[in-house]
């Protein structure tokens, strides 16, 4: 495949190589060139070689296999990078004792009243942390210091008794829309646990204590994309952006540092993440941070909550508990009418929109409220459906009906921690019943890969893309499958992680697969995951990724995992 000619020669060639384009019509391929960022030729070695003159750079890629960069179409960037940088990390999987020893050696570093912030915790732990006597053994962990640590789906928090007092919350404190202190069943003492919005409190007072600048917040940006290179992700939609983020994304590519694309969504609502801004006051201003290579094209709405704290939306009933009556079923953030309303305003201004939607009900909400839409006239306008982990098997095919992504994020299409959480607050049939993947393909739905880092604990494709072929635990760490008639092929999963993506973000023309005239976006691989057993799948390797034709990561030059780099 060439594109047009122009005298000029190639900047770069890229030879030797066994090259995987993630282009239907022509999958394979042996080498490109590349000028000026964009690919120039990609197909046979002679076709790029034409290219070539005087002062060329002929890169010989040694046989390795070649691919797209990858498209992450669901992280927090940013989030990610503030926690590597700023933040304690707990160890995957932590126990309660585990996460206690980790809480008192990062404190012991501290200042008497500084705040120990981080996580995250399993979801799985919630009822184990629940109570007064944990929440007193957290206080000693940390010295009386206030905490405040993240859950591993980020939207509930556990703290300790002196960060409830810095925030207010007691028990009779306002939890706010959809929000729960949890209570101890003794003492009626709060135990530390916030769920939902019932953390914001806190997380402003943790804020107000010691508030990110625009230096940090754009070490943050550029650390977290600095991460995500090393996993070959070229491309990503930040899934709930505010204005300190998309300022840190301009500055970094007004300076010729952002070294991916990438897709805003600015916040709507904003029930975990306590943004100043949200609404109104946030989602009519992302142009002017628009650059090169970022784009505030979308907004993101919380729909529903998570169903292990039980605040997803579903149509059936979860499992009987005692705090909850037999018919709860959760509940949406906003009415119809509200999210109507927003759609229908954000389409308006040319703006599309992501929508986190953990259970069935508010999968179908969005669907009816976009077929509204559609029906008015609004075609352009793209619609993510986050998460999706539950759809009614009447709503499949309107995914594709309708024009709406499916945004598949974090790996839950296997047996792990929040899957084990869900399977305690829902019937065992529906539990299992979890990330239709393959028939949301057969009904010709665009399934786009995401990783939801930093709720996942990597943002490393490889994990998903395994996950997506044999849906079970890429590392063994939990037995057994998950709904394995739902499994996809190996190039269909690689593709929910290239041009799939890369097109339900609205920048499919830009990149997401290797063809003449696309940005020269491209990874190589320590193993072709083609000529390997799909239980090796997830030991690819990134070993170069070349963000608009230049190298932006060689794992050559580090000495250990780019994750615990400082």
């Amino acid at each position: 495949m060439t594109g047009d000619r122009d005298p000029r020669p190639a900047d770069l060639v890229v030879e030797n190589a066994r090259v995987w384009t993630a282009e239907p019509s022509a999958p394979w391929a042996e080498a490109f060139a590349v000028r000026d960022g964009r690919l120039l030729a990609v197909g046979s070695a002679a076709e790029a070689r034409a290219c070539a003159g005087d002062g060329t750079e002929i890169h010989d890629a040694g046989g390795a296999f070649v691919m797209p960069g990858l498209v992450d179409v669901h992280n927090h960037h940013a989030f990610a990078g503030r926690t590597d940088l700023f933040e304690l990390t707990l160890p995957a999987g932590a126990s309660v004792p585990e996460i206690l020893d980790a809480v008192a050696a990062h404190a012991a570093g501290l200042p008497e009243d500084a705040w120990v912030v981080g996580g995250a915790w399993g979801s799985n732990r919630r009822t184990e942390i629940s109570s007064e006597s944990v929440r007193l053994k957290l206080d000693q962990a940390a010295g009386g210091r206030p905490v405040l640590l993240m859950e591993d789906s980020r939207h509930n928090r556990w703290a300790s008794t002196r960060a409830l007092e810095l925030a207010g919350i007691t028990a009779d404190s306002d939890p706010g829309p959809g929000g729960v202190i949890e209570l101890d069943p003794v003492s009626g003492a709060p135990t530390g646990v916030l769920l939902e919005s019932a953390g914001l409190a806190a997380e402003a007072a943790q804020a107000r204590s010691n508030p990110l600048g625009p230096a940090e917040h754009r070490r943050a940006s550029r650390r977290g994309i600095e991460i995500l290179s090393s996993y070959g992700v070229t491309a990503f939609q930040d899934a709930a952006a505010s204005h300190e983020i998309v300022a840190a994304l301009r500055s970094l590519d007004e300076a010729g540092e952002l070294d991916a694309w990438v897709v805003s969504s600015l916040t709507v609502n904003d029930p975990i993440f306590g943004f100043d801004a949200v609404g109104d006051a946030l989602v009519w201003g992302g142009e002017p941070y628009r650059t090169r290579h970022h784009r505030p094209d979308f907004v993101k709405i919380f729909l529903d909550g998570v169903p292990p704290a039980r605040t997803g939306a579903f149509l059936e009933p979860y499992l009987p508990d005692g705090e909850h009556g037999a018919d709860h079923c959760g509940a949406t953030a906003l009415d119809a009418d509200e999210l109507y309303g927003w759609l229908r305003r954000t389409s308006e201004h040319g703006l599309s929109a992501k929508i986190h939607c953990s259970g069935d009900a508010s999968v179908r909400l969005v669907l009816d409220t976009v077929e509204r839409l559609r029906g008015e006239g609004f075609t352009s306008p793209r619609f993510q459906i986050a998460h999706g982990q539950f759809v009614d098997p009447d709503d499949l095919a309107r995914f594709a009906k309708l024009g709406v992504s499916a945004d598949i994020s974090p790996f839950l299409w296997f047996p792990g921690v929040i899957p084990d959480a869900i399977s305690t607050v829902l019937p065992a049939d529906r539990a299992g019943r979890m990330q239709p993947n393959r028939a949301l393909l057969d009904t010709g739905a665009l399934v786009a890969g995401g990783s939801d880092w930093p709720v996942s604990e990597s943002p490393n494709a490889w994990e998903g893309i395994q996950g997506l072929v044999t849906r079970s635990d890429p590392y063994g760490r939990f037995p057994g499958t998950l709904w394995p008639e739902q499994a996809l092929s190996l190039d269909e999963a690689m593709a929910a992680f290239t041009v799939a993506g890369a097109e339900a973000m609205g920048i499919g023309d830009e990149t997401g697969s290797l063809r003449a005239g696309k940005s020269a976006d491209f990874v190589l691989l320590d193993q072709d995951p083609f000529a390997v057993g799909v239980e090796d799948v997830v030991r690819t390797t990134v070993v170069e990724t070349w963000f608009a034709g230049r190298q932006v990561f060689d794992r050559g030059t580090l000495p250990v995992d780019p994750l615990h780099l400082t």
